[in-house]
């Protein structure tokens, strides 16, 4: 089979520590041959460093001049949908990062144009791919844990504020930790879940810390222009009957530099997922258990790339489904929905 030739939109931070290593370490499946970004200075240079033929400022001039089979969609949030449906109208395959996009009925429309172009649409979702995730995921469908009815969802940073790109600007992200690293743990949590339908959202969202002078773990951040929520908690109902209780924070008072968790009780067991743990009740007694040994994912990003790969060669569907993006997209708008209306949002 011919080489997949590969196009990036978008050269920032998550194109060049994730995406393009993906493809490099798919070998001679996949050829490099040109990026795009607004500042052209650095798609060039991105395409001297990694091995691109050409660089483009212009995604829209790369996709009708080169002759590309499949497309990395890794631009801030607010162009997800946009350049994902012009590659696709382009004939491209398109693995766009998280979230899905700004919006439900944008992630909705980007999915049925990828049904009527007949192309691969996936979203990064890398923590699926992870060793734990995988672990649990053969845990719950061997039946060890019974029925899943209720779960905790953490992703949380003391003070985690990103102080570099465009993270605390809620026109090109849409929102903060929810939108950024809750977007993770939801989709996690709901894979292993079956991806039930969430049917009810009460959250809150606060803006007590990034908007004030502080100190910054992941650099100083600029506090003056702070836009988004820096902690948002909520309950979310699924369609099953079971709920999970979130807790996404940027900057919170907490005795823990960052967390990222689910935890997962069902009728016969229980899961923490990091570290990976089983709790049950046997032989009359309370037990934990830990693996061993497991198979080790280094790379989740990685893995995401190549899996991505093989699902545009036709060898397996993608991992993550289209319309498990669009209802987790649908999620994230009701969290914000509810946080402002402060009341609970009903999905359809």
């Amino acid at each position: 089979m011919a080489k997949l030739k590969i196009g990036i939109i978008g050269v920032g931070g998550i194109a060049q520590s994730a995406h393009i290593p993906g493809y490099k370490a798919a070998g001679d499946q996949v050829e490099l041959v040109a990026c795009a970004d607004v500042n052209y200075e650095r798609a060039k240079q991105v395409a001297e460093s990694f091995g691109f033929r050409r660089a483009y400022q212009d995604y829209r001039e790369m996709l009708e001049k080169e002759e590309l089979d499949a497309v990395s969609v890794c631009t801030p949030n607010k162009f997800h949908a946009p350049a994902t449906i012009a590659a696709l109208e382009a004939g491209c395959h398109v693995l766009c990062e998280k979230p899905p996009a700004m919006t439900a009925a944008e992630a909705r429309q980007m999915v049925e144009t990828a049904e009527r172009v007949g192309k691969v649409l996936t979203f990064g979702l890398h923590y699926r791919f992870s060793t734990e995730v995988q672990a649990a995921k053969r845990i719950i469908d061997g039946g060890e844990i019974g029925h899943i009815y209720a779960a905790r969802v953490d992703a949380i940073r003391r003070r985690g504020i990103p102080g570099w790109g465009v993270f605390t600007n809620k026109e090109l992200q849409g929102g903060g930790p929810v939108i950024d690293i809750g977007v993770h743990m939801l989709d996690t949590c709901l894979y292993l879940m079956g991806y039930p339908k969430p049917v009810q959202v009460l959250a809150k969202t606060y803006q007590e810390i990034g908007n004030r002078p502080g100190v910054g773990a992941m650099g100083a951040w600029d506090w003056q222009n702070f836009q988004v929520e820096d902690l948002a908690m909520g309950m979310i109902k699924l369609d099953n009957g079971a709920t999970i209780l979130l807790e996404t924070s940027f900057a919170q008072n907490i005795d823990v530099m960052d967390r990222m968790n689910v935890r997962l009780s069902g009728r016969e067991g229980g899961i923490n997922l990091f570290p990976l743990k089983v709790a049950k009740e046997m032989h009359g007694g309370l037990y934990d258990v830990t693996p061993a040994w497991l198979p080790r994912v280094d790379r989740p990003h990685t893995e995401e790339v190549k899996h991505f790969v093989a699902a545009c060669r036709g060898e397996h569907e993608p991992m993550v489904k289209p319309h498990e993006a669009v209802r987790l997209q649908e999620l994230l708008d009701a969290i914000y929905a509810s946080a402002e209306k402060d009341d609970i949002v009903y999905l359809d």
